[in-house]
């Protein structure tokens, strides 16, 4: 014989049945945990609880051989039973008898967890689940999450409800894990119902784990989902954050995301999207809507880098109140030449006050490209002589341009910058004299002396006292010649003499000059209109005042002789007159006082010839008795 066993199926049912021993066979039924004496255990069973010895009863569901009493109809029965003062309940004792000699099933860990958890006494439902005494179950997970989130975890975890685990994770903060375990057990969860699960609750922590997302290769969920999640709760702020990070790359295939980002806080947060744009971290959005935006927002100047129709340029660059005029200025060298031109002339049109000191500014940088000439029509076209000034003022010193100093004289003129005219009409040479002089005529400035320092300059003296005279404003003569240039005496009184000025206005302006002139050309200016008598005032004087000039002296000889006041006195004894030239001035009109002239300065040819030519030899002869050395030869 190798082996002898005994027959459990049918032991109890032999010893019950042939032996007619009941108690025998429900005992070995217990000890052994052998079928046959079921029946057995559910009439001893309903006996015990029908006369109400629950305890009893208890221990004998509990101790059914292979549980075939440990049902939920067991645990329902127990618990109609209304609990006894200072007794545990029946269905207590019931599980307590179970949890000395096994593990609870799934319902009875259900129905022993609900009045533990609604006592609030979590530490025995960690003993028994340390003790692994409970079935664990997706049920139980929901009982315990009520007052223990991360204990309901353990409970998930062990009964392998990936949904469950993943959500308590999410509300202990445990994101990173969620990621981890679904991984391990190839779950393919829900992330985007995460991510606004964790949004609701903490929104910086839902940065993080869309981060988390979206750091791999491949990403475990459509970016433009994750945006939509955060844009549902408004969050601004964290969906910036979290594209900044994930849009770091700057792909092209990003480019609708990099406009969503740039979008979003230009309606929101505008400075964070002039940061994002000023740091030019994206290439791939789409510019004109974005432009259009920045405009909206009031971010000209990032309006400007984006526009590229000229349109849009010169509806927005015309609000440079809002603009920096440094980049401004540099924004007008990236223009072409003919837009630059439109953009200026904009800007003029919607606020020339406001507008024009920057125009100014553009139009000095860029004048060499833009074209001195088109400038300058520019501003005439807006009658704008204040903008030409400052434009022409900054350039005119390194110009040699005859326009651009004639159209800066001009605009000097036109805005009362007289100090300027006189500069640039003393100190340029790149002027037409003439036309110059004929605007300043034109222009009738209530201060004549710029159009007295040009026509001293390019010798229009002649046509300036005309002018001036013939205008009323003989002041203005006084002061040509006696603070501008008095050595232009001579030809202003000659000038004053040919429009019939009156003999005392023009005595009184010679005797008012100090300053130096050619006493020589003032007497033939004088001599040759016939007109010298005018000067005998002056000249007397002069004399008076201890002059040895010859040539005041030659006139006061000249005028002596004219109206014969003993002129031949005043040839022998005056000391100081030329000879030659008294000599010369009497031959046709007194050939008598010649001779005294040139025999008193020893001019011998000059005296021979004129007693030669009007027959004074006696005159002659006696000259000749008195000076025996004469070599006629």
């Amino acid at each position: 014989v190798l082996s002898v066993s005994i027959d459990e199926e049918n032991l109890v049912s032999y010893i019950q049945n042939s032996l007619s021993n009941q108690e025998l066979a429900y005992k070995l039924a217990v000890r052994c945990n052998l079928p046959g004496a079921d029946q057995l255990f559910v009439a001893r069973f309903a006996h015990l609880f029908q006369t109400g010895n629950y305890g009893e009863a208890a221990k004998v569901a509990a101790t059914a051989p292979r549980g075939i009493l440990r049902t939920q109809q067991t645990i329902q029965q127990f618990q109609t039973v209304p609990p006894q003062p200072n007794q545990p309940s029946p269905l207590l004792q019931y599980f307590s008898i179970l949890l000395e000699s096994s593990k609870l099933n799934r319902e009875e860990s259900i129905e022993l967890c609900k009045p533990v958890v609604m006592q609030g006494k979590k530490p025995l439902l960690e003993k028994w689940l340390k003790e692994d005494k409970l079935e664990c179950s997706e049920q139980l997970g929901d009982l315990v999450k009520t007052i223990d989130p991360t204990l309901a975890l353990s409970v998930y975890l062990r009964a392998n409800v990936p949904l469950k685990v993943i959500q308590c994770f999410a509300e202990t903060g445990q994101y990173q894990k969620i990621i981890l375990y679904a991984k391990k057990v190839n779950f393919q969860a829900d992330y985007i119902f995460l991510l606004r699960s964790i949004m609701r609750i903490n929104p910086e922590q839902g940065v993080q784990f869309a981060q988390m997302l979206v750091q791999d290769d491949e990403p475990l969920a459509d970016l433009t989902q994750v945006v939509d999640a955060f844009l549902e709760q408004n969050l601004i702020q964290q969906c910036t954050a979290f594209l900044l990070d994930a849009l770091k790359n700057n792909r092209e295939d990003q480019g609708h995301l990099q406009t969503r980002l740039l979008e979003m806080n230009l309606m929101q947060a505008p400075q964070v999207a002039d940061a994002i744009l000023g740091n030019n971290m994206f290439t791939h959005y789409d510019r004109p809507h974005i432009a259009q935006l920045c405009e909206k927002a009031g971010l000209l100047q990032r309006a400007l880098e984006h526009y590229t129709d000229l349109y849009d340029i010169k509806r927005a660059v015309v609000h440079t109140h809002l603009l920096n005029p440094d980049w401004l200025v540099n924004y007008f060298g990236r223009l072409s030449v003919d837009d630059c031109i439109e953009c200026l002339k904009a800007m003029l049109q919607a606020n020339i006050r406001q507008n024009l000191q920057v125009v100014v500014q553009i139009a000095t940088k860029y004048h060499e490209q833009l074209g001195t000439q088109k400038l300058i029509e520019l501003f005439e076209s807006f009658k704008s002589y204040e903008g030409l000034f400052y434009f022409l003022g900054s350039i005119v010193n390194f110009s040699q341009d005859q326009e651009v100093h004639f159209k800066y004289i001009q605009a000097a003129c036109k805005t009362g910058q007289i100090k300027e005219v006189e500069r640039i009409c003393r100190e340029s040479n790149c002027y037409d004299p003439e036309r110059v002089k004929n605007f300043l005529k034109e222009a009738k400035l209530t201060d004549q002396l710029p159009l007295i320092i040009v026509c001293d300059r390019f010798n229009f003296v002649h046509d300036l006292v005309l002018y001036l005279y013939r205008n009323n404003l003989m002041k203005n003569i006084e002061i040509y010649v006696q603070r501008v240039n008095s050595g232009r005496l001579p030809v202003v009184v000659g000038g004053l003499l040919d429009v019939d000025c009156s003999e005392d206005n023009i005595k009184q302006l010679i005797l008012s000059v100090r300053g130096n002139f050619n006493v020589d050309e003032l007497v033939e200016e004088v001599e040759k209109r016939n007109r010298m008598k005018l000067l005998l005032p002056w000249l007397e004087t002069r004399i008076r005042d201890g002059s040895n000039d010859p040539g005041v002296h030659n006139a006061i000889a000249k005028i002596y002789i004219d109206s014969n006041s003993n002129p031949e006195k005043f040839l022998r004894e005056n000391q100081y007159y030329d000879s030659r030239v008294v000599g010369k001035y009497c031959e046709k009109r007194d050939p008598h006082l010649a001779c005294v002239a040139y025999e008193r300065g020893g001019c011998d040819l000059e005296l021979i010839n004129v007693c030669n030519e009007n027959s004074l030899f006696k005159s002659e002869a006696r000259y000749l008795v008195r000076h025996k050395g004469f070599n006629s030869n």
